[in-house]
C-alpha cells in the first residue's frame, strides 16, 4: 500500500478519489492522503461551482452517483430534498455541487474514524518532482515527499483564440473563461449585442444565463457548423440491444470513413439514432485505444463536432429555452471560423470570419465577446503552473493531439519511452489515451480502479 498519496485537483475527480481511498481503506491502516484543492469550495471544481438554476446536469439524474455500487447516489440525495424527483430528470448542476460537497464530508468524516490522515491544503502545487520511489510535491518555499501523486485537474485555463488581439484582450471586452464573467454579480454592463464563440453545451449555460441577465441584449452565436448540440429525449429509452453487433462491424476495420458509415445504417435501422449512440458508451474507449494515430487526428479534423453533438445533449427542458430565444430574435446562429478579433473604438470589437467556399471575410460587431469553445485539454500550450513545469522538465508528455497527457491506460504518466511507476492522472487528462474520460460514470470508475490500485501498492 503506497501510505502517503498527494491528489491534486479540487474538482470531481479529486472527491471521487478521496472518497474509494476512505471508502476502501483498512481500519487501521496508516494511509495519509494530501489534497492539494487549489482554493475553493472542495469537490465542486469549475463544472459544479455555478449557482445559477438555469444551468442543468446534461446526464439523467439516476446515472450522476459517485460511486460505481451506488450510481443512484446523487438521486437518493436528491429525493431527500424533494421526493418527487425521479431518475430520469435533469436536475441543476448546482445541486450535484451540493451534492459533492456532502460526499467530501461524509469521506472526510469516515477517514477520521478509520485513522486515515487526511491534510485539507487549500492550495494548488507548484511543481512535482516525480522518481521510481516516489513524488517530491514543492508548494512555495515547502517540500512534502508522497508514495504516489494523481494529477485530477479537470479543465485546464481557457487561452484565447489565436488572432485575438492585445488590444481586445487589454480592454475586457474579449472574456476568455465564461464561468469567472457568470460568477460575477452584474459589473459588466449590458451590451446591445454580444458574440458568443462556439456552440456546445457551455455555450447554451452562457446564452441563457446572459439573456436572463440582460433581457435586451441581441446574441449572436458562431461556430464552424453553427449547429446546436442535439437534445435528449423528454422520457429515457434503453438501446433495443448491446451493440454488439455494431461493434464488432467497428472493430473488424478500424478506419473513420467505415466507422462514419457503419453508425449512419445503424441510425437509420434504428427507432431513434439516440439508443445507437448510447449504446456504444461503454465500448468507446476501447474502439478509441484500436484507432490508428492518423485516424484519430481525421475524426478530430471531421467528425469531432459531429460526435459531441450526439454524444453530449442538451435536456429537453434546455432545448426549449434556446429555441425559444431564437424565436424571439434575440439569438443569431452563424457559421464561420474566427479569423480575427480586434478593438472596434473603446466599447466595441470587431470579429472577422474566415473566407469559405468563394464568399470574402465577414465582420460583425459587439460590446462584448465570449469565448465558449469547450473543455481546453492542450498541454502543448496551457498556461496552467503546474503542467508546464510537467512539460518542460519532461516529467511528462503532451498528447501529440492536444488531448491531455500522454499516458498508460491505467492513468501512469509516460515519459521518455516508459511510465512512471507513481505518478497517475484521472479524468480530462486522459482523453489522449482514454477519449471518453470526462463525465461521472467514467470518472467514478477510474476513481475506484486506481483507489484499488494505490491502496495494494
Amino acid at each position: 500500500m503506497y501510505r502517503r498519496v498527494a491528489i491534486i485537483g479540487g474538482g470531481a475527480a479529486a472527491a471521487a478519489l478521496l472518497s474509494e481511498l476512505a471508502e476502501r481503506a483498512p481500519p487501521g491502516a496508516a494511509l495519509h492522503l494530501d489534497w492539494y484543492t487549489g482554493g475553493g469550495r472542495p469537490g465542486r471544481g469549475v463544472a459544479y461551482g455555478t449557482d445559477s438554476p438555469r444551468h442543468l446536469l446534461n446526464v439523467r439524474a439516476a446515472s450522476m452517483g459517485m460511486f460505481t455500487g451506488k450510481p443512484q447516489g446523487f438521486l437518493d440525495y436528491a429525493r431527500r430534498l424533494d421526493p418527487s424527483l425521479a431518475g430520469t430528470d435533469f436536475l441543476p448542476r448546482r445541486l450535484y455541487g451540493d451534492y459533492l460537497e456532502s460526499e467530501v464530508a461524509r469521506a472526510l468524516a469516515l477517514a477520521r474514524a478509520r485513522g486515515v490522515d487526511v491534510r485539507v491544503v487549500p492550495f494548488a502545487a507548484d511543481a512535482l518532482v516525480p522518481e521510481a520511489d516516489g513524488v517530491t510535491v514543492v508548494r512555495g518555499e515547502e517540500q512534502a515527499r508522497a508514495d504516489a501523486a494523481v494529477l485530477a485537474l479537470g479543465a485546464l485555463p481557457a487561452q484565447p483564440l489565436a488572432g485575438v488581439d492585445a488590444d481586445a484582450l487589454a480592454g475586457g471586452r474579449y472574456v476568455t473563461d465564461p464561468w469567472a464573467l457568470l460568477a460575477q454579480p452584474s459589473t459588466v454592463p449590458a451590451p446591445e449585442q454580444a458574440v458568443v464563440i462556439g456552440l456546445g453545451l457551455t455555450a447554451v449555460d452562457v446564452l441563457l444565463e446572459l439573456a436572463a441577465r440582460w433581457p435586451a441584449t441581441h446574441f449572436v452565436a458562431l461556430s464552424r457548423h453553427g449547429r446546436l448540440p442535439e437534445s435528449h429525449l423528454p422520457a429515457a429509452s434503453a438501446p433495443a440491444d448491446d451493440g454488439g453487433a455494431l461493434v464488432d462491424a467497428l472493430r473488424e476495420a478500424p478506419q473513420l470513413r467505415r466507422w462514419l458509415r457503419l453508425l449512419r445504417e445503424a441510425a437509420a435501422a434504428s427507432a431513434d439514432w439516440r439508443t445507437v449512440i448510447d449504446s456504444l458508451r461503454p465500448h468507446t474507449q476501447g474502439l478509441w485505444a484500436e484507432l490508428p494515430a492518423e485516424e484519430r487526428a481525421r475524426f478530430l479534423r471531421h467528425a469531432r463536432w459531429a460526435w459531441e453533438r450526439a454524444r453530449h445533449r442538451m435536456p429537453p427542458q434546455v432545448a426549449e429555452e434556446i429555441t425559444a430565444l431564437e424565436r424571439a430574435g434575440r439569438l443569431e446562429r452563424r457559421r464561420g471560423r474566427v479569423q480575427a478579433v480586434r478593438a472596434a473604438g473603446a466599447d466595441r470589437l470587431r470579429v472577422t470570419l474566415a473566407p469559405a467556399r468563394g464568399r470574402p471575410a465577414q465582420t460583425l460587431e459587439g460590446g462584448l465577446v465570449v469565448q465558449t469553445v469547450g473543455l481546453d485539454t492542450d498541454l502543448r500550450r496551457t498556461a496552467h503552473p503546474l503542467l508546464r513545469q510537467l512539460v518542460v522538465n519532461g516529467h511528462a508528455l503532451p498528447d501529440p493531439l492536444g488531448l491531455g497527457v500522454q499516458a498508460e491506460p491505467d492513468g501512469r504518466l509516460r515519459h521518455d519511452g516508459e511510465a512512471w511507476p507513481r505518478l497517475f492522472a484521472i479524468g480530462s487528462l486522459l482523453r489522449g489515451t482514454l477519449w471518453e474520460s470526462t463525465a461521472m460514470p467514467e470518472i467514478r470508475q477510474q476513481a475506484r480502479s486506481l483507489a484499488e490500485r494505490l491502496l495494494a501498492g
